[in-house]
């Protein structure tokens, strides 16, 4: 994998986001030649920020909305690998600015994809949606690729229009670009160290319980098949190296989940946090004012029987990754960037195994 990346020029979309901040780390010590670009230069707290990757990698302040800004970045930095993970990620925020959301996460995946029609070299491209594209049926098996399309909220909506859009790119506007390689990859409830998106379950428990607040649990007994960051990002980055050498087919749409089995309540989830925390606290508080799905799962037989790819950490060793990342991070901030790098050499060393 090191060589596959090594001075290749990567673009990352939404590098400074939570998986994108990882992904930039990750692609920086495999060597690359890494550029971000994002909306804005986050303010604290951020994994981007407290990782330092703006003295890593370069950084342009760009909206991905703009597609003359989008277009011009392609062209002149000439990418080899292009990993699309800007998106307004967040379902709450959906629903309070839908417009906002929908133009970043469909119409910015359109300015991607339609700035790949003046590329001339070769680009590989993994275009990253959502496991909320599928129309969720609350059904107890995992949804494969070949299952519908059709959020209906303006997140899982949006994710869905981006995915559509992507196929639709792939299958006419960019058929005849032999030179350009593009794959959808599907993942959702990531964990980690470094997330501090406000809605979600382990960065609201920490930034509460960092000061002795107790945390609101909206959905305690919704269900969620947690992976670590780690795991799904490698599973984008083998996906990238995959197209490369055309091991797979252009086209191609892959889920990166854990097995169907391996998920747990919303509760537990804080329970198990909360054992290696210590005296974390919480109440149940429903909010009735936007709907979010109890059930929701993906197969993943696809990526391990094509990729080779499957989740190497279970839950209880993703939510000691994350947890020990947390503490360490309040014990001894300055020294996060040489501790997350560390994380990332014992995920690979776990691969290997």
């Amino acid at each position: 994998m090191n060589k596959v990346f090594l001075k290749k020029k990567v673009l990352i979309t939404g590098n400074t986001g939570f998986k994108g901040s990882w992904l930039s780390l990750w692609m920086y010590s495999l060597g690359a030649k890494v550029l971000g670009i994002s909306n804005n230069y986050p303010t604290n707290p951020s994994n981007f920020k407290d990782l330092n990757l703006i003295k890593k990698i370069k950084f342009k302040k760009i909206d991905i909305r703009n597609f003359n800004k989008v277009k011009k970045v392609v062209l002149d930095f000439q990418p080899d690998f292009i990993f699309h993970l800007a998106a307004q990620a967040i379902v709450k925020k959906s629903y309070e600015d839908p417009k906002y959301t929908w133009e970043t996460n469909t119409l910015g995946t359109i300015n991607i994809l339609d700035s790949l029609q003046v590329i001339k070299k070769k680009v590989i491209a993994v275009i990253i949606t959502s496991d909320k594209a599928y129309k969720n049926l609350e059904i107890n098996r995992g949804y494969s690729e070949k299952d519908i399309l059709g959020g209906e909220d303006p997140y899982s909506a949006s994710k869905s229009a981006a995915d559509i859009a992507t196929q639709s790119y792939i299958k006419t506007t960019l058929k005849n670009k032999k030179n350009i390689k593009i794959s959808i990859a599907r993942a959702g409830n990531v964990i980690g160290g470094g997330d501090w998106s406000s809605g979600r379950i382990i960065p609201d428990c920490i930034r509460e319980w960092s000061s002795n607040k107790i945390v609101k649990i909206r959905n305690p007994r919704s269900t969620r098949p947690w992976q670590h960051v780690l795991d799904v990002l490698s599973g984008y980055i083998l996906l990238a190296k995959k197209l490369n050498s055309s091991d797979i087919p252009n086209g191609e749409a892959f889920n990166f989940g854990p097995k169907v089995e391996k998920k747990r309540e919303v509760i537990n989830l804080v329970k198990e946090v909360n054992k290696i925390w210590k005296n974390g606290r919480w109440i149940i508080k429903k909010n009735n004012k936007f709907q979010e799905s109890n059930l929701l799962q993906l197969n993943s037989n696809k990526a391990k029987k094509i990729l080779k790819w499957e989740c190497k950490m279970n839950l209880k060793k993703s939510i000691n990754f994350t947890a020990e990342w947390y503490k360490y991070y309040f014990l001894n901030k300055k020294k996060i960037f040489e501790f997350s790098l560390t994380q990332i050499k014992k995920f690979e060393s776990l691969s290997k195994k």
